[in-house]
């Protein structure tokens, strides 16, 4: 949405803006506290979790700036790639591979997801656990459910922060997330938290921030319950045969898998992988991706079903090819 200059939106607070929607409402932040409070208290968070949850809070300008922020260009797919595909990256990859391959090793025995998918997911959300975000979770779920442009969504997300205080997985101090509320290493959103995370070492709590089988074993969760089938890829990069019809790839949100072709059509129709490698089982189905629907064939990728449970993390197809790319580079 077009972000108002400065000088037409209403004040709050010194320093504060009051957006539209609040303002047109009539509602101080104050006021929607005390309501969120009311139902938190009907729905049995305590008052001394809410006290202290709501403590010196106020609203975070600029949590509201980045929530309406319109980018100025949209990164081409060579860009997001090298971007993320760092040597860095990859190199620490490798090194936490090392360091928890039994942990690894254990997620995957429990929830059959490969463990380079895993790490592609904790390096490309947070560096492996480098950089959870900044913002406090309780005040920039806050902020954006009182700002009224998504009120409904992130009031929800609200609600399950407070009812993960309770729970005592962590503290008001330290969960910390990004601007707008996803948490801790696998930047899981409050309801995903609450559906998906696991306590995976046991110790009582699900701690998703300073847990690393927590992490680990949350991420494994959220792919398995989102479709991972278990000792299968998530797809590779493929070379197309000279005068390809584009048309043949998917769109931007690709199709269901059971509606791609087999790789038999696909190697019928003269595509090969860029490994040298046969392409598989003539009868497992896959969606040719070209990213940004680019039509000039500089890279192309089959993908096996497994792309869309990366999908469901991130809706997005440069992050999962990334996300596979990474994990393919890790674990060669």
């Amino acid at each position: 949405m077009p972000v108002l200059p400065r000088r037409l939106l209403p004040r709050v607070v010194p320093g504060l803006l009051l957006p539209a929607a609040a303002a047109a409402q009539g509602s101080s932040f104050e006021a929607f506290l005390a309501s969120v409070r009311r139902e938190a208290l009907s729905a049995g968070i305590s008052a001394a979790t809410l006290d202290r949850a709501f403590s010196g809070l106020r609203p975070n300008q600029r949590v509201i700036e980045l929530d309406r922020r319109q980018a100025e260009f949209t990164l081409t797919w060579e860009q997001y790639r090298d971007g993320r595909l760092s040597a860095a990256r990859i190199e620490q990859g490798r090194r936490m591979e090392a360091q928890h391959r039994g942990l690894l090793a254990a997620v995957e025995g429990r929830f059959r997801v490969s463990p380079g998918i895993i790490l592609g997911i904790w390096g490309l959300e947070t560096n492996y656990g480098g950089f959870t975000g900044q913002f406090r979770v309780i005040e920039a779920l806050a902020t954006l459910a009182w700002e009224g442009r998504r009120a409904a969504f992130f009031r929800t997300e609200l609600l399950a922060a407070l009812r993960i205080l309770e729970a005592g997985h962590i503290t008001p101090e330290r969960m910390i997330g990004s601007h707008a509320g996803a948490m801790g290493q696998p930047q899981f959103m409050p309801t995903s938290f609450e559906r998906l995370a696991v306590d995976f070492d046991g110790d009582g709590r699900r701690d998703i921030w300073g847990s690393v089988p927590d992490t680990l074993g949350s991420i494994a969760n959220y792919l398995a319950r989102s479709g991972w089938r278990g000792g299968e890829g998530w797809g590779f990069e493929v070379i197309l045969p000279p005068g390809f019809d584009p048309a043949l790839a998917e769109p931007a949100r690709p199709r269901p898998a059971e509606e791609w072709r087999s790789l038999g059509e696909w190697q019928r129709l003269g595509l090969r992988r860029a490994d040298g490698a046969p392409l598989g089982p003539s009868t497992q189905r896959a969606g040719l991706i070209l990213p940004a629907n680019q039509r000039d064939g500089r890279q192309a990728f089959l993908a096996l079903p497994n792309f869309h449970a990366i999908r469901r993390y991130n809706p997005s197809n440069f992050y999962a090819l990334v996300v596979g790319m990474l994990g393919d580079r890790i674990l060669p």
